[in-house]
């Protein structure tokens, strides 16, 4: 079994649990705090940042989408139908292109911040930048919340699945990014039908049950998180 260092909080590690969940490839999670710099975790990259998956012969392979490409030719090129990739290279441009969208530019614009603030830094050490949230980036963050839900509505009104006719990865990308926001109840659903309609589809698959099933202590998700029919 590989193994998958993550936080249940980061858009990224979710997003690499989905894409091993749509393959029926288990992975053993390793909770990893990467404010703490353990020597072990450097070690396996010394950016410090998640996720890290120990591949075959524990061989590290460090990034979200380096984990995907990897995950595809490994395991992705045999699936057919399933594949997360498109075959065509145009189709696969814009599965590249999506899933930036929401692992780097929505989480550098609002999720990665709203964690910090709400999530992380009530737990970490003062010596490591913990501390009472900062309303000013919680309120940043928010504001563009609503461009993100925007963008993601227009997609899922106008396409089946966000980057065209089957799931792919730019569906998990977002999935991931938006259950964060979801679990702490920073997205109005009913302004955003289409979204909520698409959201509802990629929650009931088999994939995201373990997601459902994350808690942060201290911190418990909107009631409706965990409702496959909101």
């Amino acid at each position: 079994m590989l193994t998958l260092f993550h936080h249940p909080m980061f858009a990224t590690c979710r997003f690499v649990r989905l894409a091993f969940g749509e393959y029926g490839e288990e992975l053993a999670l390793i909770e990893e705090k990467p404010w703490m710099r353990r020597k072990e975790f450097l070690a396996l990259n010394p950016a410090g940042t998640l996720p890290i998956l120990l591949a075959e012969g524990d061989v590290p392979v460090v990034g979200a989408m380096v984990i995907a490409e990897y995950l595809d030719e490994t395991r992705g090129v045999l699936k057919r139908d399933k594949r997360l990739f498109a075959e065509d290279p145009m189709g696969r441009a814009e599965i590249r292109r999506l899933t930036d969208w929401y692992l780097s530019k929505a989480d550098s614009e609002v999720t990665r911040h709203l964690v910090r603030e709400r999530v992380l830094k009530p737990v970490m050490p003062e010596t490591a930048g913990g501390g009472s949230p900062d309303s000013a980036a919680i309120r940043a963050a928010r504001a563009n919340i609503r461009q993100h839900m925007k963008y993601t509505n227009w997609l899922a009104g106008t396409r089946h699945w966000l980057a065209g006719n089957k799931v792919t990865y730019a569906d998990l990308a977002a999935a991931a990014a938006l259950s964060v926001l979801d679990y702490l109840g920073e997205i109005d659903w009913h302004e955003h039908a289409a979204a909520r309609e698409w959201y509802a589809r990629v929650k009931s698959r088999p994939s995201f049950r373990p997601l459902l099933s994350d808690r942060v202590r201290g911190l418990s998700p909107v009631s409706h998180y965990a409702d496959l029919d909101f």
